[in-house]
């Protein structure tokens, strides 16, 4: 008898407690690799980068890494595609040129580098060739292609004319070209510890070969402040307070 009140007990624990992740938006609730970014407020530059893992959707989150200091756009945060609903007051939400680092929940796409590699989907920055479209008058907006595939007077970004494309990773940003709702947004090699970025997320290099790795396997990079925190209750994992370098 009571080995069957035993399992009773369990049946009525899994019904009526949900999975960690069903309160969660996707692509967070689904993930089981996790690439957490926070900054202080909307306004940050800087903030803190942590890994984290867990067995399936339904387990909580265990530390991968330490916390390590990020850059972030020059112009801080702006909630991107798909969050709207999260920011509060005059919060901003993402645009083209901006300088803003998208906040939300966000696919980590292929590694790229200067070096081939045989990384699944990843890319190899070819100079002359590979470009990232920024233009969002091309149906090509937000991807990375070879500059043979555009239209001569489109605007893209060529990838081998700077260092900190040599390692780096595309966060697969569901972007709206006709709203002009941003586009190539990367972690890429930081200039310097204390240089901001054009809005996406840097860090070391052997930080970044690092995330290569942790992300092969398909991961979820999520960026949030501080002051944004509560409204994702139970999905987020604790870490060390961000700061601001």
């Amino acid at each position: 008898m009571s080995r069957l009140i035993t399992l009773v007990t369990a049946m009525i624990a899994t019904i009526t407690t949900p999975a960690l992740s069903q309160t969660c938006p996707p692509p967070l609730n689904g993930a089981v690799r996790l690439v957490l970014v926070t900054a202080p407020d909307m306004e940050s530059t800087g903030g803190l980068l942590q890994l984290f893992a867990r067995e399936t959707p339904a387990h909580a989150w265990t530390p991968a890494s330490t916390p390590h200091p990020v850059r972030l756009g020059k112009h801080g945060l702006a909630w991107g595609i798909a969050f709207e609903a999260y920011k509060r007051g005059d919060e901003r939400e993402k645009t083209e040129g901006d300088k803003c680092t998208p906040a939300g929940f966000f696919r980590i796409g292929p590694s790229f580098g200067f070096v081939a590699s045989e990384r699944h989907n990843y890319i190899t920055i070819k100079p002359g060739e590979t470009v990232c479209v920024e233009d969002p008058a091309s149906p090509l907006y937000n991807t990375i292609t070879q500059r043979v595939q555009l239209a001569p007077e489109t605007k893209a970004d060529n990838m081998a004319d700077t260092s900190l494309f040599r390692n780096g990773l595309f966060v697969d940003y569901p972007s709206d070209r006709a709203n002009k709702r941003g586009s190539c947004i990367f972690i890429h090699i930081w200039k310097t510890p204390d240089t901001p970025t054009s809005g996406c997320v840097a860090l070391p290099e052997p930080q970044v070969k690092a995330l290569q790795q942790f992300a092969e396997g398909g991961a979820v990079l999520a960026v949030i402040p501080q002051t944004a925190r509560d409204r994702f209750p139970t999905c987020l994992p604790d870490m060390s307070a961000p700061h601001d370098p």
